[in-house]
């Protein structure tokens, strides 16, 4: 009986906490269900990333969790703006091979030993995907470290078949003559074994561990650069708006000007101990060798030199849509920056009334993306019409040749390059943030991460960072990032800590995908070349992603503690913890 008891007493307990769930978290259940389905979708690609980024349209209206008004909303609000805006600025940038102008000159100024030529690749590099994609970047970047690789390699050949011309022995010279005679025969000496060229062998393999770090230092310069600036990436604008979605009152913490305060210092650091790592692993650390110390320019340097230089040759003088292009680019990035730069008052202040409290960064850079539709790419003809002294035919053509010359951009080379994917994407992310938070799903994950407030917060943000940076390998990064994002914010709600102190490695933890060739598109695009195997990016990888969560460590404990006062619980974090 007292068993019999005893289980009565359990099967009714067990069914009041069942009904008690499923009473009380219905819309939670709906929410996590639609999140977790295209949670896999999203690892497992079954369909295109942003066709899975489509179903919050279709199933949170159907479940009942949220108005088909209230999702599409998410899909092109203020970061998205932001994101197609900095991409369209991009785009002219690519149109005009600005890029390319930019990285030839910084490489002819940095020169061409190998360190300093590994280096000038990596801060070109890393420079460039700040502001235009990282796909982009590297795609340009690559098939010119190709070209100054094989130049410098057939320098060498040519050099060493010199050298052997003049210094030949009396037997390599007979068996030169043989070989001449009869081309199937091998080399060999008195022994009958072929000789062994061990110097010719070492330089074959110092070769090939160059070319694989001078490949591997573009991929991860891509991938490290895009962290420096709020649109260099999309983790970075996943941030930025499910900040704006899940703490509305956060009074615009994360800008392009706070973030690159925080971002850019932390994207120098891991470039240097990057470059640093890349020199021991693939080329010692042989000062006089590596860094020309006390030594004149080799053929293979200079080699290197004239390829660079032919390249620049080639682009001619700078254009007038390039400076065009070139003035646009300065004045987007300094009203970026001079829009709310926390220190003072920003032009949106001063100019209007109220301006910080409606005008957001997705304005100037709309506002620039309008001008390239506008601007002419050639200067305009201003001709004086003279009978006397002018031909009929000339000036006939003149008078049909337009005022205005084409835009700076078109709107087909645009919708061409828009990775309209990614801002599905982001859009379909949004989505999940707003859908979590008003149906109580973030509240709920927040309350059973209360038992995390015993450990310290230096260590949840760098077990997080470990665990981002290994997810981020196999998913995409922008996936990752709106995967875990919301996560994040209700857990640091619910151990009362600052959101951003494990938001931010968090976000820039998902840019870390150093390891696998599918990893991100410019280790794809990289491994491509054939130069490097799997083995070589996972043994790189591995201590690239070590190096990077040290780094983001490092940042949010010593000059992230005062620029976001991460050391307070913020007011607008507690106001929408019960959201």
């Amino acid at each position: 009986p007292l068993i019999r008891a005893t289980n009565v007493f359990l099967i009714s307990k067990n069914s009041f906490l069942c009904l008690n769930v499923s009473s009380i978290m219905l819309q939670e259940a709906k929410c996590a269900y639609i999140i977790i389905i295209m949670a896999v979708y999203w690892c497992t690609e079954v369909i295109p990333l942003a066709v899975t980024s489509l179903m919050p349209v279709v199933f949170f209206p159907l479940l009942g969790v949220q108005s088909s008004k209230s999702v599409c909303l998410q899909y092109l609000n203020d970061t998205n703006m932001l994101f197609v805006g900095g991409l369209i600025v991009a785009i002219s940038v690519e149109q005009w091979n600005l890029h390319k102008r930019i990285a030839l000159r910084v490489l002819l100024i940095l020169g061409v030993k190998p360190a300093l030529l590994m280096l000038g690749f990596m801060v070109v590099t890393a420079f460039l995907s700040m502001w235009i994609s990282n796909t982009a970047t590297t795609a340009m970047m690559v098939p010119i470290v190709q070209a100054v690789l094989d130049q410098m390699d057939n320098t060498e050949y040519d050099v060493t078949m010199m050298e052997q011309a003049t210094g030949q022995t009396n037997t390599v010279i007979e068996l030169e003559e043989k070989n001449a005679s009869d081309p199937t025969s091998v080399h060999v000496i008195s022994n009958g074994q072929v000789p062994d060229d061990p110097r010719s062998s070492e330089e074959k393999k110092m070769r090939k561990r160059i070319c694989k770090g001078m490949t591997l230092c573009v991929c991860y310069a891509a991938s490290i650069g895009g962290t420096a600036t709020l649109t260099g990436t999309g983790p970075n604008m996943v941030l930025k708006g499910q900040m704006n979605q899940l703490y509305p009152n956060n009074n615009d913490i994360v800008n392009f000007a706070s973030w690159f305060g925080f971002a850019f210092p932390n994207m120098i650091l891991m470039l240097v101990l990057a470059w640093l790592w890349l020199q021991c692993s693939f080329m010692g650390l042989n000062f006089k060798k590596s860094w020309g110390c006390g030594t004149e320019r080799t053929a293979k340097e200079k080699a290197a030199y004239n390829v660079l230089k032919a390249e620049m040759k080639k682009l001619g003088p700078i254009s007038y849509a390039e400076f065009n292009v070139l003035l646009m680019f300065v004045l987007l990035v300094l009203l970026w920056f001079s829009r709310h730069p926390g220190f003072v008052k920003g032009w949106a202040t001063w100019l209007f009334p109220e301006g910080e409290k409606y005008i957001t960064d997705s304005s100037p850079a709309v506002l620039i993306a309008l001008l390239l539709f506008i601007l002419p790419a050639n200067k305009p003809k201003f001709i004086g019409w003279n009978p006397s002294t002018s031909d009929p035919e000339q000036i006939e053509e003149d008078i049909k040749k337009p005022f205005l010359s084409a835009p700076l951009l078109d709107w087909n080379v645009v919708q061409r390059k828009m990775p309209w994917s990614i801002v599905l994407l982001l859009g379909g992310g949004f989505a999940l943030a707003d859908a979590s938070a008003n149906s109580g799903l973030s509240a709920w994950l927040g309350h059973q991460m209360t038992p995390l407030g015993s450990i310290p917060p230096w260590a949840i943000a760098t077990v997080l960072s470990l665990i981002i940076a290994v997810f981020t390998e196999c998913t995409s990064n922008v996936a990752t990032a709106t995967l875990f994002l919301p996560v994040f914010s209700s857990m640091a709600a619910s151990v009362k800590i600052h959101p951003l102190y494990v938001m931010l490695p968090g976000t820039l933890s998902a840019s870390f995908a150093f390891m696998l060739p599918v990893a991100t598109p410019p280790n794809a695009i990289v491994f491509s070349y054939g130069h490097i195997r799997v083995l070589d990016m996972v043994r790189s990888g591995i201590v690239m992603n070590i190096i990077g969560v040290f780094c983001v460590t490092l940042a949010i404990n010593t000059w992230g503690r005062p620029m976001f006062e991460l050391d307070t619980f913020p007011t607008w974090a507690n106001s929408t913890t019960h959201q």
